[in-house]
């Protein structure tokens, strides 16, 4: 059978186990399991249990569970709320200051716990009933919230950049670099949207109401302090040479653990062991991913389908932003259906070959694949941030917060187009700290 035509089949019996209702990790073994035994016989499955194990003998996991853990220790403190009062008193006088701050906490608690829906859900319980008792529209109050959410798979330390940094075989340090400067830009074109959309409204003086003292202002912040340290300081230990990211995740989570128990008298053995409990569910969840995801690339190099999709795609006369194009469609239709890390594991192994032939910087692809996977944490059917919020403020519809949601969208877009004009806005940091690749 010819292995174009091959591929397409197993792309639709993907779809369809995978939308069966199975886990992901699981369809995935079953589709290739499925298809190794009718192309390849019963011997086949000999070698998947060596394959499944052999994909997670690879040192630079261990960052996956400590960076986790990580995050869930502050989330489950009061970190997140504090880190939203403590931007809503600086900024209280600017004209749209609620929603700003909302999307200021948004990005730096993303860099602290990695996790959009961890981050949706603690800033998303003080802002959005804050916003909402400060006369905001519920879209913007709920749209702001999810949007702001997906920054935590961008910003660094991010688990999706480590997935792909592995699927991939890129380095991690680059990675984590390269996604600075895009959620950055992020967060200034999700602001800048923020503070035309009070502005055209004409509601500054009523949404911009209230106080605080500078000793009000200062006396919060020792409180965020030490989280933010603790970010600064992993990502001087990981590339000021000092350690891997494996063991700057491990010190950062014991560092988080210990500053949870000190500041917010998290020190109740029922406390940590529920911390410890989540952080262990997501992490094999993802670990299971990555274990199945490189049974399925094994599958689909054994059958040449891999092989024969780069090579058809390299015989197409189009232009390499038209093929970007096409990818970055793909990615979106992906995006609306399954998370980020599968996506990342099914799909990056098969599309890197592509995008390196056609001229494309593996580093700037990582950001461009991530920005789209944050836009369909925001699209419906799936749009995992969209039922958080729902969770939050169940009097919200799930319409509604689409629709606040969608602006953002566009901004997601338009900071695409700006990393495809200006590459460098994700490779500059990533090449000025640790040296050029060429």
């Amino acid at each position: 059978m010819d292995p174009l035509v091959l591929g397409a089949i197993v792309a639709f019996a993907t779809i369809f186990v995978l939308f069966s209702g199975v886990s992901v990790a699981l369809g995935l073994l079953i589709v290739s399991a499925g298809f190794l035994i009718i192309f390849d016989g019963m011997r086949s499955l000999e070698l998947m249990p060596e394959i499944l194990f052999g994909k997670l003998d690879n040192f630079a996991l261990l960052s996956i569970p400590m960076f986790i853990i990580m995050g869930a220790a502050i989330a489950s403190t009061r970190a997140g709320a504090d880190l939203y009062e403590a931007l809503e008193r600086w900024l209280t006088r600017v004209p749209g200051g609620l929603v700003v701050s909302n999307l200021g906490a948004c990005a730096l608690f993303s860099a602290m716990s990695g996790s959009s829906p961890a981050t949706c859900a603690a800033i998303g319980k003080m802002g959005i009933p804050e916003m909402r008792k400060r006369g905001y529209p519920d879209a913007v109050a709920a749209g702001s919230i999810a949007a702001g959410g997906t920054l935590g798979i961008l910003i660094p330390p991010s688990v999706t950049m480590i997935v792909y940094g592995i699927a991939t075989e890129t380095s991690i340090g680059r990675l984590f670099l390269a996604g600075v400067f895009p959620g950055l830009l992020l967060v200034s074109l999700f602001m800048a949207w923020s503070l035309y959309s009070t502005w055209r409204s004409g509601d500054a003086a009523v949404l911009s109401s209230g106080s605080y003292t500078w000793r009000e202002k200062f006396e919060i912040l020792p409180r965020v302090l030490p989280f933010v340290a603790i970010i600064l300081g992993v990502l001087y230990a990981m590339y000021g040479g000092i350690a891997t990211p494996s063991e700057t995740a491990a010190v950062g989570a014991l560092l988080c653990l210990v500053i949870a128990m000190v500041i917010y008298k998290l020190w109740h053995p029922k406390d940590l062991w529920v911390v410890l409990r989540d952080s262990t569910k997501e992490s094999v969840m993802i670990l299971f991913i990555i274990a199945a995801a490189g049974v399925f690339s094994y599958m689909l190099s054994s059958l040449f389908i891999t092989q024969a999709i780069a090579e058809w795609i390299g015989t197409l006369d189009v232009n390499r932003w038209v093929l970007m194009g096409a990818v970055n469609i793909f990615l979106l239709i992906a995006g609306f259906f399954l998370p980020p890390v599968a996506v990342i594991l099914m799909a990056a192994p098969i599309l890197l070959p592509i995008i390196t032939t056609a001229g494309f910087d593996p580093i700037w692809f990582a950001v461009v694949l991530t920005i789209n996977m944050e836009i369909g944490l925001i699209s419906p059917p799936v749009g995992l941030n969209l039922y958080v919020i729902n969770g939050i403020a169940p009097d919200i519809s799930l319409k509604t917060i689409l629709r606040g949601s969608l602006p953002f969208v566009a901004c997601m877009v338009i900071a695409i187009i700006l990393l495809c004009i200006f590459p460098g806005i994700a490779t500059w940091l990533p090449d000025a700290v640790m040296g050029s690749t060429i």
